[in-house]
């Protein structure tokens, strides 16, 4: 019978072969403390917008993640626009479109519906890493950049727009998305789709870019009857989201008929 030192001598030797021949980040990982996120937080960049020309509302937006269209923009005819992002809440859309459509500002708009988020994940998924922005049928604006948002988070407003992105180059990204936005001429879908070219030329998402969307709407200023929406588009899987965006918008352009 072997003593009970060799046995252990064994032992250990066996676990030091196992564990030189494990690579290095499985041998790490499997003794993390750190608890993964439930989900990938929403991290992107995108822009409110209107034309008081023509009274249309909207946004767009860009990220690497897959269909990012999915839960960030909200719009309503006549009422306002929202996106929600980060460490995202997908009922703050829905919640400030129906405070909006009761004619709470913006502003308010914002405060009540950060104020009153139970925050049922703290631990793994606080409020206060949420980024929310939501501008009215007036085009005023107003946003909340948590500071719990993955850096480089933040927001900027400009005239009758609101920039915002989380996990971001820099503040470069928002501040060339609003200068796009107001230096650029023609119907809405351009003017959203110049603020994205922009924000990635300054650097966009820094994990790179998936997927892009853009919702204008407009009372009865859709195709056929009755249709409040003017564009509803989404590009859910591309190594050139906005690229296709740009397709997807001028293609629409040939289409539109002037409004009688």
């Amino acid at each position: 019978m072997r003593s009970l030192p060799s046995v252990i001598r064994t032992i250990a030797l066996t676990l030091g072969i196992f564990g030189a021949a494990m690579p290095a980040h499985a041998q790490s990982s499997r003794f993390t403390t750190t608890a993964p996120l439930p989900w990938p937080p929403v991290a992107t960049f995108s822009i409110l917008g209107y034309d008081p020309a023509t009274g249309e509302i909207g946004g767009a937006v860009q990220s690497r993640v897959f269909s990012v269209g999915n839960g960030v923009l909200w719009a309503e005819a006549g009422v306002g626009a929202a996106a929600t992002q980060a460490i995202v809440d997908v009922s703050y859309g829905p919640q400030a479109i129906a405070l909006l459509r009761q004619g709470v500002k913006p502003a308010d708009v914002v405060k009540r519906v950060w104020q009153r988020d139970p925050d049922p994940r703290p631990v793994d998924w606080t409020k206060e890493g949420r980024q929310f922005a939501v501008i009215d049928a007036n085009g005023n604006v107003a946003a909340y950049t948590g500071p719990k948002a993955t850096e480089w988070a933040g927001d900027k407003q400009g005239k009758f727009c609101t920039a915002q992105g989380n996990i971001l180059a820099s503040a470069e990204v928002v501040k060339a998305m609003v200068s796009a936005f107001e230096n650029t001429e023609g119907h809405l879908s351009m003017r959203l789709l110049a603020a994205l070219e922009a924000g990635q030329m300054a650097g966009g998402d820094k994990r790179g870019m998936q997927s892009a969307a853009m919702l204008i709407v407009k009372k009865d200023g859709g195709v056929w009857l009755h249709n409040d929406v003017v564009l509803r588009l989404q590009v859910d899987d591309s190594p050139e989201p906005i690229k296709e965006l740009r397709r997807l918008v001028e293609k629409a352009a040939t289409m539109r008929r002037p409004r009688r």
